[in-house]
């Protein structure tokens, strides 16, 4: 096992360098980047810059003439050769497309992200600043899902055909079809003072005052204003996971060894329990690195917009749409290191549930 590991860590390295390597590609081709926004931005003004920030760097604009265009850049016309050099500059491509990744490279080995391009601050505080959201909306909607998935799935593997089983694949297959955003909507209107009651607020994660509560209220106002979102984020994530465990169960019951226990004389409890929860939960197990980093990085931008929460979703949008290239590489680069640690961590639970599977052996 401890070879297998070896070479998993190993391959973290040439799988992370071909993602960024890609994505980096796909990015470098598409048009509209913060060189030619900046100079859009320019020439709406007349030409007239005064004070260019970005990434924490200040450019005067020197002069506003109409001079030649830029070979590289529409946006340039009309504007000085020096000025447009400078903004190039300010965002590091007055170099090559080659030179500025393998700069982006050794600085993502250090964990140096550098800083946004329009917000002025490092992309791991800007990151920071929106876990909170994310880890708290992934977090409780993650643990609801499977706490009620799970036990849920084995019920209705047990109760295969039953009118439990008829019943609850159909509110499974409603709530599944729901879009969260509509659902919002519509318990914004109902309880959150949009035409009948007020029973929660509706936007933010915790009130105006929360830093003169007391610890246990503090608590309870978080849990307020997490119970609407959360809500909209677990409607439609019952049926995957349910119908899942519901089919490995169902999988798993038909089998011999479930027969040979029965004809032993074992309770059906402790054959439901003992023997096939452990080989049924194998393929749960599979989506673990998945939900895991979603517990931490995805969230629902429509649900934050809707409930004001300021969290990853919203930043990720925001940073694509502006092209902020330090933001959106950064959190891509620290998503698929985590994605990789807990694929291998995902084995190394496999082995856990099932002694039997021996990754060393097959490979």
């Amino acid at each position: 096992m401890l070879n297998y590991l070896i070479r998993r860590l190993m391959l973290i390295v040439p799988t992370l360098f071909g993602i960024m390597l890609i994505n980096f590609l796909i990015i470098q081709a598409a048009p509209g980047g913060p060189v030619e926004q900046t100079l859009a931005r320019l020439q709406g003004q007349g030409g007239q810059g005064g004070r260019l920030t970005g990434g924490g760097a200040e450019v005067s604009a020197a002069s506003t003439s109409r001079l030649q265009s830029d070979a590289l850049y529409r946006g340039a016309q009309g504007l000085s050769p020096d000025l447009v050099a400078q903004i190039k500059k300010q965002y590091g491509f007055d170099q090559p497309a080659s030179q500025r990744f393998e700069l982006m490279v050794n600085h993502y080995l250090h964990f140096n992200f550098g800083q946004s391009f329009y917000k002025d601050q490092s992309v791991i505080s800007l990151i920071l600043q929106k876990m909170p959201v994310s880890i708290s909306l992934g977090l409780w909607s993650t643990l609801i899902i499977y706490l009620v998935s799970i036990p849920l799935g084995i019920a209705k593997a047990v109760r295969h055909g039953a009118r439990f089983d008829t019943w609850s694949s159909t509110l499974i297959i409603i709530g599944n079809a729901i879009p969260g955003f509509l659902f919002a909507i519509i318990l914004i209107v109902l309880f959150a003072g949009g035409s009948y009651l007020q029973w929660f607020p509706m936007q933010g994660l915790v009130s105006a005052n929360f830093s003169h509560l007391s610890p246990w209220h503090k608590l309870l106002d978080y849990l307020h204003h997490l119970i609407l979102p959360v809500f909209c984020m677990v409607i439609g994530g019952f049926a995957g996971l349910t119908m899942l465990t519901k089919n490995s169960f169902l999988d798993e019951i038909n089998k011999q060894y479930v027969m040979t226990a029965r004809s032993k004389g074992l309770g059906e409890h402790q054959i439901l329990y003992g023997h096939v929860f452990r080989n049924a939960m194998i393929i749960v197990i599979a989506g673990l690195p998945g939900t895991l980093l979603g517990v931490f990085f995805t969230s629902s931008l429509l649900i934050e917009v809707i409930f004001n929460l300021d969290g990853m979703g919203l930043l990720s949008f925001e940073s694509a749409v502006n092209r902020d290239y330090p933001v959106i590489f950064g959190m891509l680069y620290i998503f698929t290191l985590l994605g990789l640690v807990l694929k291998i961590l995902s084995d190394l639970t496999y082995t856990l549930v099932d002694p039997r599977i021996d990754f060393e052996r097959r490979s």
